[in-house]
């Protein structure tokens, strides 16, 4: 039996509830995100469109891996370099017109030394009119099929663009694609340097600052400039959990590297895992108008796990929220409500709750019995009830 048992009444009850130790971030837009229970740990302007510099450039390897899988580029596949890729600043690869430069190498290009002139090639290669305004527009729709609804690229790079904006929320969401689609390319977040041919010894390091800190932090990405501010997408494993955030419009690299991880220790340190509720469980009963049967009960369909603080976590405030009474007949399985827990501090989850038993449409004299209790009820409350 859960710990959710005994504070659920048949359709809404509330416990007291456990309390959360807010992270109080000074990035301008934010969000943690749980992956291994879906728990949201942190919001902040997280759905608010903000220039996300090169964090945007985790969109142009998403496009590219989707590229690399379906066989429209290999990873042997050497691109030209236009003038235009090459004409780019800010951290570049060093590229020129006389390179043909393998798709591999462009990739961890991007993904290490943060190459805004990679991106340009890439770009060009999978735009479909070969442009990298024309890229850009295609990397906003499907950013538009993952569900990135903030999300509007003017370029492949992050460069500096009037309307080039992603949300923290998008950001968070895009990482996940990544890890989870591209699990064969995700090792290469993880690394700590790339030398290319040679070239640029000014810039062969990856600029995560949270590599090497033993806090199992192995991607995303960082992203500057003087309208973004400083800003990271950041991933890390501690045991079976994943943490995902992003932040943005911090005020130097020194308070990025120690705000991204003050976020993942607190993260980690601050929330425990636990099943509140196992699959089948019984958590309320709903009535049913007109059935065989008064009432029926509602479960999850699966196990519900979320984080709760590690102190004070015995004890979660929860609702079932359902439009009733319910109309036979009900079939075993079919939604009827949703359970609405509430740990003090972070979002609301919502998990969704079925019938645990088929319920079949009452007979005839059940059907009248149902009415007729209608009638009276309606005559007692007096002229304003009666029919």
């Amino acid at each position: 039996m859960s710990f959710l048992h005994g504070c659920l009444a048949a359709v809404a009850a509330v416990c007291v509830a456990v309390s959360a130790s807010a992270f109080d971030t000074s990035a301008r837009g934010a969000y943690v995100l749980d992956v291994t229970t879906g728990t949201v740990l942190l919001s902040k302007n997280a759905d608010t469109p903000l220039p996300p510099a090169s964090m945007s450039k985790l969109m142009t390897l998403y496009v590219a891996f989707e590229a690399v899988r379906d066989g429209r580029l290999s990873l042997d596949e050497r691109l030209p370099v236009s003038k235009h890729a090459m004409s780019y600043g800010g951290s570049t690869m060093f590229l020129d017109t006389t390179d043909r430069v393998r798709v591999e190498d462009l990739l961890q290009g991007i993904i290490v030394l943060s190459g805004n002139d990679a991106c340009a090639v890439i770009a060009e290669a999978l735009s479909p009119d070969g442009t990298e305004a024309g890229f850009a527009r295609y990397m906003t729709q499907r950013a538009r099929a993952l569900g990135m609804t903030g999300s509007v690229f003017k370029n492949a790079n992050g460069w500096p663009a009037e309307g080039h904006v992603m949300t923290m929320h998008d950001l968070v969401l895009l990482s996940r694609h990544i890890i989870e689609d591209f699990p064969e390319f995700y090792e290469l977040f993880g690394e700590r340097e790339f030398r290319f041919d040679g070239r640029a010894p000014s810039n062969i390091y990856n600029r995560n600052p949270l590599l090497g800190l033993g806090i199992g932090a192995d991607g995303l990405k960082t992203g500057h400039t003087q309208a973004a501010g400083y800003g990271l997408v950041g991933s890390a494993v501690q045991g079976e959990r994943r943490v995902i955030f992003a932040v943005s419009g911090l005020d130097s690299a020194a308070q990025r590297a120690r705000e991204s991880e003050a976020i993942v220790n607190w993260a980690f340190r601050q929330f425990a895992r636990k099943t509140v509720l196992r699959a089948g469980e019984v958590v309320a009963q709903a009535p049913v108008w007109m059935g065989a049967a008064g009432q029926v009960g509602l479960a999850p369909a699966a196990d519900v796990e979320t984080l709760l603080p590690v102190l004070d976590n015995e004890r979660l405030a929860a609702e079932v929220v359902y439009t009733g009474p319910i109309r036979a007949p009900v079939d075993r399985g079919d939604r009827l409500a949703e359970l609405v827990l509430s740990p003090e501090g972070l979002p609301e989850m919502r998990v969704p709750l079925v019938a645990t038993e088929a319920v079949a449409q009452g007979g005839f004299v059940t059907r009248m019995r149902m009415v007729a209790g209608q009638l009276v009820a309606r005559l007692r409350a007096g002229p304003e009830g009666a029919p």
